[in-house]
């Protein structure tokens, strides 16, 4: 029987089978952040214990950072203490660390990729939930716990068990004006938030095939959203004509000796799963949540569901969703006045993510009563988007343009929502409180998130013309 693209990835990181389907696997990269690394740096320090491989740790300053313009540096104590520490510790243990403003610092999700760390059959695990977004390029990723990082860190092997598998299959092609944001949402929309569980993903279809890297990316974040650690795309042509001349991969005759065994990867036709989905790209709009969990999405244009038309095991979640978030039954969602919009996150803030809010807001203004923040995933998309004058655009528009960092998504560092009020973001994520205390969070592509800030409200893309 053939295997499929976890299956051989998975198989060639075994060290040893323990029974009961439980795995002790090698790991080829371990990142780390301000938040889980530096703890478990500091674990290892304290029981004396050495870092097995420091050349395959990378770290960077990402969660607690100040995103403010022009930061010489943190702005609270806590962030401070975290990200001191991490810099301590990695000196301390030999571990490279992208630091505050240099060439290769932001997000540990879209550095790992832009710099080639990340790469097609690498097995890559770091101490936060949305790892699984590396696998847009093939890699075999996903995220671990504190305790699991400072095993890592100590072994360079992971205790792990074997996933079911299963395939979601994104075929027919996407409209214009829909981006890989609203597929993954419409996909967690349909199947629900619990359906990855206990499985590791297959992309496949041609909405993939057709998809830039930095859409399979995205696709791949929110994989953990409907519950699955892993998310993965087959490499291609168009993946390794992303990683050529990335400063951490191959070169030379390293280079095609690595795209040969790269290309043997993807499933074998006769490859089977424990699930297959089937999902008609052609027919998805561009999304936005209206709940406190990504599968509470509906078209832009569609209404606000009602509890009484939703099954009965369904009604008090639906209810209490539309209480938190003070939205009626049976409204438009467009149209709804918003208070803030964020462009970021790891989902969503590469330099695609930011041509394409950028397209929108061109010409426009944030309306008066919006607070919009652009918040660039890394210094080299920060630095890439102000050659092309992106930063310009924004800023002529009335959004604020910012460092690289977590920020709003997570709340860190003083970077939240209000109480009550109301936020269009790109972010991965709408839980209670997530943006802050009280903070009501609308998940959407980043071009529904610029229509958001120039319009005031909640706004469907189409009908600017952008």
């Amino acid at each position: 029987m053939g295997r499929s693209l976890f299956d051989k990835v998975w198989d060639a990181h075994v060290i040893a089978d323990l029974g009961d389907d439980q795995y002790l696997l090698h790991v080829d990269r371990h990142l780390l952040h301000d938040l889980s690394g530096g703890r478990g740096l500091m674990e290892l320090r304290e029981r004396g214990l050495d870092v097995a491989n420091p050349e395959l740790c990378f770290a960077t300053p990402d969660h607690a950072v100040s995103t403010e313009p022009g930061r010489a540096d943190l702005t609270d104590y806590a962030g401070k203490r975290l990200v001191n520490g991490l810099r301590e510790s990695c000196a301390a243990c030999g571990i490279r660390l992208f630091d505050l403003d240099d060439d290769g610092q932001g997000i540990v999700h879209v550095i790992g990729p832009e710099l080639g760390i990340t790469l097609p059959g690498v097995l890559l695990v770091c101490g936060d939930s949305h790892t699984c977004t590396h696998g847009g390029l093939g890699a075999l990723s996903w995220g671990i716990g504190s305790s699991e990082v400072a095993h890592v860190l100590a072994t360079q092997t992971i205790l792990q068990r074997r996933p079911k598998r299963m395939r979601i299959t994104l075929d027919g092609r996407m409209d214009a004006h829909v981006t890989p944001k609203d597929l993954v949402l419409y996909l967690i929309g349909e199947i629900g938030a619990a359906a990855g569980v206990g499985h590791a993903i297959e992309y496949a279809g041609q909405a993939i095939r057709e998809m830039p890297i930095e859409g399979r990316l995205t696709i791949c974040n929110l994989s953990i959203e409907f519950g699955a650690k892993v998310g993965m795309i087959a490499p291609d042509d168009a993946t390794f004509d992303y990683l050529a001349g990335r400063r951490f991969a191959p070169a030379g005759a390293a280079w095609d000796r690595a795209i040969a065994e790269w290309r043997t990867l993807a499933s074998d036709a006769d490859a089977v799963f424990d699930r297959e989905v089937a999902i008609d790209a052609g027919a998805v709009r561009p999304q936005i949540t209206w709940g406190n969990s990504p599968q509470d999405v509906l078209p832009v244009d569609g209404r606000v569901p009602d509890p009484s038309t939703a099954p009965p095991d369904r009604r008090p979640a639906i209810q209490a969703a539309l209480d938190y978030m003070d939205l009626m039954p049976g409204t438009p969602i467009e149209g709804v006045r918003v208070d803030r919009v964020f462009i970021g996150s790891c989902t969503n803030r590469r330099i695609s993510d930011l041509r394409d809010a950028a397209r929108v807001a061109a010409g426009r203004k944030v309306a008066e009563h919006v607070e919009a923040w652009v918040v660039p995933g890394s210094e080299s998309v920060k630095r890439a988007a102000e050659a092309e004058g992106l930063d310009r655009v924004f800023r002529d528009s009335g959004f604020q343009w910012r460092a690289p960092g977590c920020s709003m998504c997570v709340a860190a560092n003083g970077d939240r929502v209000a109480p009550g009020a109301r936020c269009v973001s790109t972010s991965n994520r709408n839980f209670v409180g997530r943006q802050g205390p009280g903070s009501r969070t609308h998940l959407a592509s980043p071009a529904m998130a610029a229509a958001a800030a120039v319009s005031g409200h909640i706004a469907d893309v189409r009908k600017l013309g952008a």
